[in-house]
Formats: C-alpha cells, sequence, structure tokens
C-alpha cells in the first residue's frame, strides 16, 4: 500500500528544510510554490484532493506530465522548469529517509534530468545609457529621489534585487569609507565599498527616511505586488 503524501510533505516544510537544512525563506517559498504548482496539476489529473494523494501519485511520468505543462501551459522558460525540478528532488531525498518502501519511485524521480539551456551572453549598458537610467527617476518627487537612490546603489555595488528590497538601514557604514554590507543568496555575505557620490546620496535618502519616522526600518520599503508576481515567474533568479 503506498504512503500518504501529506504527512511527509508536511516533514519536509516544516522540519527539514527549517531545522535540518536551515535554508533561506526565499528557498522555502519558492519550493512552497513549485509544490502549489504541483499539487494543482495533480488534482486536475487525479481528481484526487492533495490530503489524499500518495507518493505513487508523484512518480515518474506525473512529474514528466507536470514539468511539460510548465512550458507548454504556463509558459515558463527551461530555467523555471528546472528550478521547480530541484524542488522535486529534495523532497524525494527526504522521502528516500522517510519511506524506504518507496526507494523505487524515488529512484524514477532523481533520474529525471535537467534540461539543457543555451545560456544566454550577459549584455551591459555603456556609460552614457547608465547615466540615462540614472537621470530618469524625478528627484523633486519622494518616489524619485527613492528610485534614485536605489539605482545608484545598484549600479555601485552590484547588488541582486532581493539584496536591495531587503536591505537595511544598518548595512550602509559612513566612515572614512563608507561601505554595504550585503546579504546574498545562500547565506553568502560581501562588503562592498561605494562610492562618495553613493554615500551622500544614501546618507540624505536616510535623513529623509528619519524624518518620515522610518530611521531604521528597510531603507526602500515593502516590495509591491509587480515585483512580487515578477519574482514568482523567475524563481531562480531572485535571492
Amino acid at each position: 500500500m503506498s504512503t500518504a503524501l501529506a504527512p511527509i510533505l508536511q516533514y519536509f516544510f516544516t522540519e527539514h528544510l527549517v531545522s535540518h537544512k536551515q535554508v533561506s525563506l526565499r528557498t522555502i517559498v519558492a519550493y512552497r510554490d513549485s509544490f502549489r504548482l504541483l499539487l494543482q496539476f495533480l488534482k486536475k489529473k487525479t481528481g484526487k484532493q492533495p490530503f489524499m494523494l500518495s507518493v505513487d501519485d508523484l512518480d515518474a511520468p506525473a512529474i514528466i506530465d507536470f514539468l511539460e505543462s510548465l512550458e507548454e501551459q504556463r509558459g515558463n522558460q527551461v530555467c523555471s522548469r528546472n528550478a521547480r525540478l530541484t524542488a522535486i528532488r529534495s523532497f524525494f531525498h527526504v522521502v528516500a529517509l522517510r519511506d524506504p518502501g518507496s526507494i523505487g519511485v524515488v529512484g524514477r524521480v532523481l533520474a529525471i534530468p535537467k534540461k539543457r539551456t543555451d545560456k544566454r551572453l550577459v549584455g551591459y549598458l555603456t556609460r552614457d545609457e547608465m547615466d540615462a537610467v540614472l537621470t530618469a527617476p524625478d528627484q523633486s518627487t519622494w518616489i524619485g529621489r527613492r528610485d534614485y537612490a536605489l539605482l545608484l546603489t545598484m549600479y555601485n555595488s552590484g547588488a541582486r534585487l532581493s539584496e536591495m528590497t531587503c536591505m537595511q538601514r544598518g548595512q550602509v557604514k559612513f566612515d572614512s569609507t563608507t561601505y554595504l554590507q550585503l546579504h546574498g543568496k545562500g547565506r553568502k555575505e560581501r562588503v562592498v565599498p561605494l562610492w562618495a557620490k553613493t554615500g551622500r546620496v544614501l546618507r540624505n535618502w536616510f535623513r529623509e527616511c528619519e524624518s518620515q519616522g522610518n530611521g531604521g526600518g528597510i531603507s526602500f520599503g515593502a516590495r509591491d505586488a509587480a515585483l512580487e508576481r515578477w519574482l514568482e515567474l523567475h524563481p531562480a533568479t531572485g535571492g
């Protein structure tokens, strides 16, 4: 008799990822979204509610059909497909330990290869093009000053989008040399020196935040709905 899926899936999210692996919140959210899509697909395919599914319902043919549907029906790119497969593989490593009786299913799912994709050449902006981007925000408005500080700091530091949207005031150190402490993907930390101009812009921006009662909070505000949607569509990019 096949093992119920729900208890293992609950253990995977509430204990394995959080306590044992101690993965980042961004990874947990990406894995959650992958399984949300998978469970919706299986419900449509099998007619079973998620709590009724068994491990056998996630055998290799079903997983392959799901991955194909991501590209054909949702229009996802290969990198998104591979990111979803990574989440599923991680789960099945846990299944192998928690349910040895399902080792056959585990072996077949883990044997599903990632799809190869061409790596695009990383482009860049010329100095004139970057200057045009930096002059675009209207600095006579609050939003324009915020966007200018955000773009200039990203340009100076090479920070990822997720690093900037989560940046705290305390990560910028003003001294003889102004520098930015970044907390990146995979818990990687780095310190980046900032230009004098960037330091002045950030100092003025923080003063403006302080005058509005947000001295120690998130410097560039919470993510908006458009950014959340972008990150959902690009799970391998954000964080």
